[in-house]
């Protein structure tokens, strides 16, 4: 969305931004409607939408990584046993698909795949955005879960829990991002309670002309309108994988009992040295659930 008009300085008005803005949020919200009607690539989305009615229904959306998924169908169906775990695929590549959907149905976990995503290869946030709005049309809006929840595809659960526990109290719940004066939940780990939102024109999308990531659109409908205060909020923080290295290198970041591998920051040359930290961290877990971290 473009800024309210109040918020355009001097210089913005001289390079006609407003214009610019509202051309290209009518451009971006068009792309979007067409999208959220197509039909899955893969899978039946609305076997999985009424499979999920009245349930605790925790999403991954996943993008080309199958041992991430792997890891995690294992670990989710361990450790947050109340949650029924749907696999949502957008990845590019169909050979990836297809090792992703069967490791997810070996597993026991429903796969769809997202029809082809308009934004492939024109950033990362953008894409994974207009897939959540996908999944949120397609699947939730349609099958109303009691309650409903996103989670990225690199974060695993080390302990049992019920991330949908705070909702008795709130309507939302999740790791908070700040961006000035406004805030949203982070795409990657989001909790929401069905009931309080399957009204709201919910949008997952970025909103990069208010400063806010993947997630920040639901700031008009949802965010804005609450009262960050009373909000129980996710704790986390972030760890260097090892001694000795910058924390913006190789970072990892625990939220709560869950280790996020938080694979798109860091030192690309220490990429493998920090997945294999990951899956010497992980291991008990996977011996605990009695999984494989092999496919």
């Amino acid at each position: 969305m473009p800024k309210s008009l109040n918020e355009f300085s001097a210089a913005d008005w001289r390079r006609l931004r407003p214009l610019t803005q509202a051309i290209k949020t009518a451009r971006y919200n068009l792309i979007d409607r067409t999208y959220r009607r197509r039909p899955a690539a893969a899978g039946d989305a609305a076997a999985v939408a009424q499979s999920v009615r009245g349930r605790k229904l925790l999403v991954t959306i996943t993008f080309g990584d199958p041992k991430l998924v792997l890891w995690q169908t294992c670990l989710v169906r361990h450790y947050v046993p109340n949650a029924l775990h749907v696999i949502v695929d957008n990845s590019m590549k169909d050979e990836i698909a297809h090792e992703i959907c069967r490791l997810a149905l070996r597993a026991g976990t429903a796969y769809l795949r997202v029809p082809r995503n308009p934004w492939s290869g024109h950033g990362a946030s953008r894409s994974h955005g207009i897939a959540l709005n996908w999944t949120w049309q397609n699947v939730v809006r349609v099958g109303e879960p009691d309650a409903f929840g996103f989670i990225d595809h690199d974060i695993f659960p080390t302990a049992f829990d019920d991330p949908f526990a705070p909702l008795s109290n709130q309507d939302f719940y999740g790791i908070v991002r700040d961006a000035g004066p406004r805030w949203f939940l982070w795409a990657g780990f989001c909790m929401f309670r069905f009931s309080a939102v399957k009204y709201k024109t919910l949008d997952f999308r970025q909103d990069w002309f208010i400063g806010l990531d993947t997630g920040g659109g639901n700031w008009r409908p949802l965010y804005s309108q609450a009262d960050r205060t009373i909000l129980r909020e996710q704790p986390t923080h972030l760890i260097p994988f090892k001694p000795g290295i910058a924390l913006a290198d190789g970072p990892l970041q625990w939220c709560g009992t869950w280790l996020h591998e938080v694979g798109l920051m860091g030192d690309r040359r220490l990429f493998a040295e920090k997945r294999a930290t990951l899956a010497a961290m992980l291991a008990p877990h996977f011996e605990a659930a009695g999984g494989a971290a092999t496919g």
